[in-house]
């Protein structure tokens, strides 16, 4: 845990370098050019902490990920699993990559709060009004996302959830 907590916590301002980015396409801004210049530009325009914007809940999702995956895959190897079976190992890994997807699925709205938060009243079009609301707090974000129903906007790479009146929809998007 504490090994996965120190990677990202050392690899978060190159996840904020990166989300920002790719959030300037949206505005056809280029305020974020290159590594170094983005460095700069984040360092002059909020200091220290622009570096570390929506950190908080990133970390709360690794670990509670880490902690919920391990567990799942520790009850699943214990219990459910013949210990008599020749391909244990095998069914072991397989265990751990199907607990980790499950872990991955639910802790999913802390890594959205977490990339709406790096990107989130930045000076970039995509991170502010109208294509998103500005936030007080990472707690705000949650709260609102909550509200609207979409904690899980962007989790599927097929099927999204499209505003429709004040109800929402599934369809089948291709990709392109």
């Amino acid at each position: 845990m504490m090994a996965r907590s120190a990677a990202t916590l050392i690899t978060h301002p190159f996840h904020v370098i990166t989300l920002r980015s790719m959030v300037q396409f949206i505005g056809r801004e280029s305020k974020y050019c290159g590594l170094c210049d983005s460095i700069v530009t984040i360092y002059r325009e909020e200091g220290i902490l622009g570096f570390f914007a929506g950190l908080i809940p990133r970390l709360l999702g690794d670990i509670i990920s880490l902690w919920l995956c391990n567990s799942l895959a520790y009850l699943v190897n214990t219990y459910a699993l013949d210990s008599g079976v020749s391909t244990m190992n095998e069914m072991k890994s397989y265990s751990q990559a199907v607990t980790g997807f499950f872990a991955s699925m639910l802790t999913y709205p802390f890594v959205l709060v977490s990339n709406l938060m790096a990107v989130n009243n930045r000076g970039l079009a995509g991170g502010s009004p109208p294509y998103s609301p500005i936030y007080t707090s990472w707690i705000d974000c949650w709260c609102m996302l909550q509200k609207e129903g979409n904690m899980s906007r962007g989790n599927s790479l097929f099927f999204r959830k499209v505003p429709f009146g004040k109800t929402y929809c599934c369809d089948l998007r291709m990709l392109i």
